[in-house]
């Protein structure tokens, strides 16, 4: 397991595993004979006659049962049908482009396209053969297995001999003798014919279960012993106990039927318009002129034929991709609206569904038993001691008797009033959720709050950010002219809209609470009366013609007005300490007057205790409004009292309230009924209220003496805050700032209305562990990191979050009262400070708190079924559990690592966290070690407790960490089902609410196979760290949600691509476990569950109505390293038994789907790669070799290749523009890809195409692949120019200086014009690879940084010693250390790479470009005394390089710096006497870099290093031409 030869030389998980498959294993003991797992001899019965050897000893000797070899046939062979069908349906289009160029008559047309029996029958065969190749040597053959070999090859062999010969004669003159027979070409062709049936009648019958995949799986598990033997001759794979089953129901597979043809439809078509008809005219063309042309080698006619052909089989075999990713948009988009994603899409779109939440929250996320617990909303509500609120403990602004409205009201709710006040009990604890992470502010929070108030009408108040502006629209609507008269007409507005209704219902409860606290006693009756009278009028219908609706809006002017002093003057006004009140702020008062005796109305009502209900909300339409103001003045002003009072909060708020009651008065006295008895009762009571002299208006001390009580009312400053946000605001103004906040609302509420199953009782729920694997990444971030600056400019991590998380710095700092930035590192504060920057980082203090919001969320559901406190504990122990997989933990306490500190602080934090770790203990100083599994957890008293400890039979890590940290873990999980979460991921408190919902997908799946693994959505929360992380972000966004959308439905062929996916734990633990882990083959050990779930017939899910945050790679070279170990993991896939059993047992239209969405994704990006290169060099040698043209034909260039590769490549962008799309809308997601394509976008997309291609032939051919740890960090300093050169110059430097020369090239030798059309995609691939290590790196293009790298990157060069960081040679000779370690096959790869750089050096020496006119120009010099004394000065550079530490420092420099001079003059004067010189020195460039290849290739690499170190300084220095100009150009 552990050595270090590759996958075909030693035994992997897999190979232990299938040993077991075999009957051998049954003739040995399953445990040593000196152990048993309780450490007692095994006794049992039926072992003491006989003792088996144990199993170690077999596993020890077994054989392997799969030989991954490193080879591209290997995965060729492996998805053999996708080569295949490119293949045939490109021979076939060929055919009918040529009949209908051709003319060709429907016979011979036939005769010819049956060809492609021949070729089905040739590529049988060369699988039957790569088959034995696969297996030999290493695998043991059955007898079955061998015969099986042999006659599939012998059989297929023979009839291709005779469909040769068969056609042959077809094709021969007809009538002709043929062995004998005097027969014509149709006679042999049928011949031909028949025996092309007998080998295509498995096939066709194979291709005919393709739309049934259910016969293929009854096929596999057939209980008859004959048709097994057929199939064990047959099709090996049916020998295995794996993929039996791999069908799905024929609903869904009609459905990816049906994609997949219209798509194969329209990509044929697009193909033999622009890919294959165009090639039949020059290829007539050139057989034309080998025909009629008698000198014209065949092998030149046939070199140019598969010139010509081979960039279009190429681009033939990648633009499949480019229309997937268009249907792949189209159906993803189909797919979202179906499921209602993004119905809801901002702040408006909640507002416009919030009235349906409640409902659906209640009937989505509540059990359906959960109303027999739930009891009234008397005993839901709490008064604030904590106890129920009765009805009769209740405190009400009217008074106490027990007669008024409000008990009515309560007595009379029901169910519809119930679920909303659930639902508002779980919003109010998401916002204060949102409010602990400090994404919201105080402010904001309040706005987006439920209100409550104990003895209101209503059980709950909307948040202010659902009725803001709702009043002013209501006056807006109700002031239109009409000729409306009864007030059903003139409300009918307010009464049909339940928002219009409730906030107008709100507005007129809370300011008339505000009225009466605010007035006092003295005024109560008489606010009381006018009340009542007006709800008298509502209720009987007759309010439009007791007011006049015109003045409404002067009334709520006043009120907004007089809401807006007191919200903003009652937090800050002081209280006065009335016994002290009089000497310190005013002089002694006169005795006021008695105050004005009234008589009673004889119109006067009766008074009611209550002036609104719930009930009664949309029946009082009232918008109390008031503007402006007169100061009502009277004679007796000047008598109330001799000294004034300063109090200047009280003398604005009586300025406003006195017009807000002249503004209610006029209402009254100009309404067409204002001559009415009532209406003058109402007018005169106003007309009281402003003349009292104990009264509020005019007795300075008691309406100081009320602001002050007001001031105190906590419930009253409560309701003033709630009215303004409800009338006061803006909609915009209340909503928040936080894009975060919205995004989480808008996807919270949109979820509520999708396809969520129904929840189960949290005592039948499922039970679930979430498991995240931990090495040794940050946990929380310590003082010292926050603090640490990173580069030159002093930018510390901590400064770098406050500047891009702004408004979530100012929310902590409003959360924790800190006024002075300084204090944040007080003793006080400091743990708080690293929480909040770690929570915003990649670390695992971020993932803990994420995910131990599922406690959260089912001790909210709990509370809301009304489970009590005890039982809640019992139920949470049982159905949810948190394991931190951190391998490490053991050694970092004995290390005193302060990160063993941090994690057993989230432990403490959270008591249901575990952490599972390995223990190594040793026996002595040199003894033998024994390894533990250990589970430990929080006591809840400051320590940490050991909760189980399983000794080990040995060391667990074998193969990759990640997969055996995760598998040595898992048996401490107790769920039935487990979540896997990284260590980059987060989770929401409103998503885990929906978490007991997502668990019921799987007992309600319906299908022939059982759900086995639950896929998640993802959103990507690093989008807003950098351009780069935007890319990231936006590329996994679509990926993660449309490419996996497409992937379940309707492709169905969905694996596991990552966590947070949900795992049938049962079936996994049976199976092999959640997690392969063998060194190297298993590096993506994700989506090797993905595939072993499929072969052992498990079906998988992906649900979108709940989500989890991830976190991705931020910084050029993060992201560098995250493609690499990808593309390294999908070249191990391609070796792999799993992908390989995939591809031979899965439907064609599946495997389409697993190919394209899954591993050919990488496949396609090494066709892309490789196409760029064979077209940029067709170009190069067609035009050197002036072979543009053919014949004497003019040359008509339509760079069709060209426009395909650049302009077709556009079209993926449209599955991000569909994700976007569907969820934010189509213009936002237009300004998103202009956004991304105007900074850049494209070059990052191309970059990364090279490196996925790069690394994953790297790895194919050479093997390395390991896991390269990116660091998850922030990127805030810019990297050395040297160490870009390091990374990159192997990958895309190298190739991008290669093309860029070939593309020199062909401008300088070719004549067929269109340069620039034909070239302008090879231009922008080589610009990529260039340009975007650097375009994206901080302060690249700075004049200081500029010359500090040139510096550092001349040092580099000159390094000899200290590691490739300081020296170029170590470097180079680590880099390029593969070669060596190549096998044959692949060196001969580079080999032809080397002959066409050979033949580019032979047509450029041969051609006659830069030759110069002899009888023009005379050279100044002989060349033969340059060229001498140029060798004399390389001989002289060449001691130098060996006694140049011997001399002195000036010495040195000086001899140095004249050979250096000295050689450039030489050259300079070399290529000015002769120009030759310059087509010689190109023609040597070419050959040089051939004969370098072939030298590492074959062992000379330390005679052809220096030759790579001039290259190197060469394209160093061009690169820094271009920087230094981008530099310089600032200072313009």
């Amino acid at each position: 397991m552990k050595s270090s030869s590759d996958h075909q030389e030693k035994r992997n998980y897999d190979d232990f595993n299938e040993f077991f498959w075999s009957p051998n294993c049954l003739q040995y003991n399953y445990r040593n004979a000196a152990d048993s797992p309780d450490g007692f001899p095994d006794s049992s019965p039926d072992r003491d006659s006989k003792t088996l050897p144990p199993i170690a000893t077999a596993l020890a000797s077994s054989p392997k049962t799969f030989l991954e070899k490193r080879s591209w046939f290997r995965g060729i062979l492996a998805l053999r049908r996708v080569l295949e069908w490119h293949l045939v349906t490109f021979f076939l289009l060929a055919v009918f482009c040529f009949a209908r160029q051709l003319i060709w008559t429907p016979v011979y047309t036939c005769q010819v396209a049956s060809g492609v029996f021949w070729l089905y029958n040739l590529l049988h065969l060369t699988w039957a053969l790569m088959e034995v190749w696969v297996v030999y040597p290493g695998i043991d053959l059955t007898a079955t297995a061998l015969i099986g070999f042999i006659l599939t090859i012998m059989t297929r062999f023979l009839i291709l001999i005779y469909q040769s010969m068969y056609l042959l004669w077809t094709y021969g003159d007809s009538g002709g003798n043929t062995l004998g027979r005097e027969e014509d070409s149709a006679f042999w062709w049928w011949q031909y014919i028949w025996l092309s049936v007998l080998c295509m009648t498995p096939y066709v019958l194979t291709a005919l279960m393709q739309a049934w995949p259910a016969t293929t799986s009854w096929l596999y598990t057939s209980k008859s012993d004959y048709l097994q033997s057929f199939m064990n001759i047959l099709f090996p794979l049916s020998r295995l106990y794996v993929a039996k089953e791999m069908h799905d129901s024929f609903r869904k597979t009609t459905a990816y039927l049906f994609f997949w043809s219209t798509l194969i439809a329209w990509k044929l078509y697009f193909s033999y318009i622009f890919e294959v008809n165009v090639m039949v005219l020059p290829t007539l063309e050139i057989t034309d002129d080998y025909v009629n042309f008698p000198g014209t080698s065949f092998y030149r006619m046939l070199s140019l034929l598969i010139l010509r052909w081979m960039p279009q089989f190429l681009v033939y075999s990648i633009d499949m991709s480019i229309w997937y990713s268009l249907w792949q948009a189209f159906a993803g988009t189909w797919v979202g609206f179906n499921d209602l994603l993004g119905d809801v899409r901002d702040m408006d779109g909640i507002r416009s569904n919030f009235v349906r939440a409640p409902e659906a929250f209640c009937a989505k996320l509540l059990s359906p038993d959960a109303g027999s617990r739930r009891g009234s909303i008397a005993s839901f509500v709490s008064d604030t001691e904590g106890r129920p609120a009765t009805i009769k403990t209740r405190r009400s602004f009217l008074g106490a008797g027990d007669t008024r409205l409000q008990l009515y009201v309560n007595e009379l709710l029901g169910l519809r009033i119930q679920k909303w006040v659930m639902f508002s009990e779980a919003w109010n604890e998401v916002i204060r959720h949102f409010r602990e992470e400090d994404i919201i502010s105080h402010r904001e929070r309040d706005f987006l709050m439920f209100s409550r108030f104990e003895g209101f009408s209503q059980a709950v108040y909307l948040p202010a950010f659902q009725t803001a502006g709702v009043v002013e629209n209501a006056l807006n609507e109700i002031e239109r002219p009409t000729d409306f008269t009864s007030d059903n007409q003139i409300f009918a507005c307010i009464t049909n809209s339940t928002i219009m209704r409730t906030a107008v219902s709100e507005t007129w409860e809370l300011s008339n609470f505000v009225l009466v606290h605010l007035l006092g006693s003295v005024h109560r009756n008489d606010i009381v009366e006018v009340s009542n009278k007006i709800i008298k009028w509502s209720a009987d219908g007759t309010l439009g013609k007791h007011i006049q609706i015109n003045k409404l809006r002067q009334v709520m002017n006043n009120l907004t007005g007089l809401v807006k002093i007191l919200e903003k003057g009652l937090s800050r006004r002081k209280p006065v300490d009335k016994n002290t009140a009089a000497g310190s702020h005013a002089a002694p008062k006169a005795q006021a007057p008695p105050p004005i005796q009234r008589n009673p109305s004889a119109s006067e009502v009766k008074k009611s205790s209550s002036f609104s209900s719930f009930s009664g909300m949309g029946e009082v339409p009232i918008d109390l409004t008031f503007q402006g103001s007169r100061v009502f003045e009277t004679q007796r002003v000047k008598k109330i009292q001799d000294v004034v009072l300063l109090d200047a909060m009280r003398d604005q708020v009586k300025d406003k309230l006195r017009a807000l009651c002249i503004s209610i008065k006029l209402l009254v006295d100009t309404a067409p009924d204002g001559g009415s008895s009532e209406c003058s009762d109402v007018s005169d009571r106003i007309t009281f209220m402003l003349n009292m002299e104990n009264g509020f208006f005019w007795n300075d001390e008691y309406a100081s003496d009320q602001l002050d009580d007001a001031s105190r009312d906590i419930v009253l400053k409560q309701v003033i805050n709630k009215i303004h946000g409800l009338i006061a605001c803006h909609p915009d103004d209340v909503e928040p700032r936080s894009k975060e906040a919205r995004r989480r609302l808008t996807f919270f509420v949109n979820s509520l209305f999708m396809g969520i199953p129904d929840a189960p009782s949290i005592q039948d729920m499922l039970s679930w562990n979430v498991m995240t694997p931990y090495y040794s990444e940050d946990v929380t971030y310590s003082k010292a990191d926050l603090e640490r600056q990173t580069d030159a400019l002093g930018v510390s991590t901590l400064l770098y979050l406050q500047t891009l998380f702004k408004h979530d710095w100012s929310n902590f700092l409003e959360r924790m009262d800190i006024t002075d930035d300084s204090k944040i590192w007080s003793k006080k504060n400091i743990e708080e400070t690293r929480i909040w920057a770690s929570i915003r980082a990649q670390t695992l203090s971020r993932t803990v708190s994420g995910m131990m919001y599922y406690e959260k969320a089912l001790r909210l559901l709990a509370n809301l079924e009304r489970i009590d406190d005890d039982t809640t504990d019992d139920l949470l122990g049982e159905k949810f559990g948190y394991i931190v997989a951190c391998q490490v933990y053991g050694n970092m306490k004995k290390n005193q690592d302060s990160k063993a500190d941090d994690i057993e602080r989230l432990m403490h934090r959270f008591p249901h966290m575990r952490v599972a770790y390995i223990d190594t203990v040793k026996h002595g100083r040199s003894g033998a070690s024994t390894f533990y599994s250990v589970l430990v957890k929080s006591d809840g008293a400051g320590t940490i407790q050991e909760v189980y400890r399983v000794r080990l039979a040995g060391n667990p890590v074998l193969g990759e960490g990640k997969p055996e940290n995760q598998n040595h873990a898992i048996i401490f999980s107790r769920g039935e089902l487990v979540q896997t979460i990284d260590m980059n991921q987060e989770g929401y408190f409103e998503e885990a609410l929906k978490m007991r919902n997502a668990l019921q997908e799987f007992p309600l799946h319906r299908g022939p196979l059982p759900m086995t693994i639950l896929g998640l959505r993802e959103h990507i929360f690093t989008g807003s760290v950098s351009s780069l992380a935007n890319y990231m972000a936006l590329q996994e966004t679509s990926f993660v949600t449309l490419g996996q959308r497409v992937l379940n439905n309707p492709l169905c062929i969905r694996l596991h691509y990552g966590h947070p996916d949900v795992f049938d734990k049962l079936f996994f633990m049976t199976r092999g476990g959640i997690s392969k882990s063998s060194k190297g083959i298993n590096l993506s050990e994700d989506i090797f569950a993905g595939y072993n779930n499929v072969v052992r017939g498990g079906a998988v899910g992906f649900r979108e109505y709940i989500q989890v945050g991830k976190g991705r790679d931020v910084g050029m070279s993060q992201i560098y390293k995250f493609e690499a170990k990808l593309s390294q993991g999908a070249a191990e896939q391609s070796l792999s038994r799993d992908i390989y059993r995939i591809g031979q047992r899965l439907d064609f239209c599946r495997l389409f789907s697993l190919y394209f969405g899954g591993i050919g994704h990488y496949f396609s990006n090494v066709l892309t790669v490789l196409t760029i290169y064979v077209v940029c060099y067709l170009l190069v040698i067609l035009a050197i070799f002036d072979i543009e043209k053919i014949g004497e034909r003019s040359i008509t260039p339509e760079g069709t290749i060209q426009m395909l590769l650049g302009g077709l490549g556009l079209l993926q962008t449209f599955p991000l523009f569909a994700t976007l799309g569907v969820e934010r809308g189509w213009w936002a997601s237009a300004l998103e890809i202009f956004q991304v394509f105007a900074t850049g976008g494209p070059l990052h997309f191309m970059f990364h195409i090279q490196t996925k291609a790069f690394y994953m032939a790297q790895t194919i051919l050479v093997g390395g692949a390991k896991y390269r740890a990116t660091g998850r960090g922030f990127v805030t300093q810019h990297t050395p120019f040297d160490e870009q050169y390091r990374f990159f110059a192997a990958s895309h430097l190298y190739l991008g200086v290669e093309l860029a020369a070939a593309l020199i090239l062909v401008a300088v030798y070719s004549s067929a014009g269109q340069y620039c059309g034909r070239t302008w995609s090879l231009w922008l691939a080589s610009g990529s690879f260039l340009a975007a290590p650097f375009w994206f790196n901080p302060l690249t293009f700075e004049w200081k940084t500029v010359t500090s790298d040139y510096n550092s990157w001349i040092q580099w060069m000159r390094g000899t010693s200290g590691g490739p960081s300081k020296s170029w040679e170590m470097w180079w000779t680590d880099e390029n250390s593969y070669y060596h370690k190549l096998n044959f096959s692949s060196k001969l790869f580079f080999v032809c790479k080397a002959m066409v750089y050979v033949v580019l050096a032979e047509g450029i020496y041969q051609s006659d470009i830069f030759e110069p006119d002899q009888n023009l120009v005379s050279p100044y010099f002989k060349m033969k005394y340059v060229l001498t004394f140029f060798g004399i000065l390389v001989f002289f550079l060449m001691l130098y390089v060996v006694y140049a530490n011997t001399l002195s420092y000036v010495t040195r420099r000086t001899l140095g710096n004249l050979i250096t001079v000295s050689i450039l003059l030489t050259i300079g004067t070399i290529l000015k006497e002769d120009t030759n010189f310059i087509r010689y020195l190109i023609s040597a460039y070419y050959l040089i870099g051939a004969l370098c290849m072939i030298g590492l290739l074959f062992g000379a690499a330390k005679f052809v290093k220096y030759f790579y170190l001039v290259h190197d300084l060469i394209v160093g220095h061009i690169m820094f031409f271009f920087i230094f100009l981008l530099a310089a150009m600032q200072f313009v």
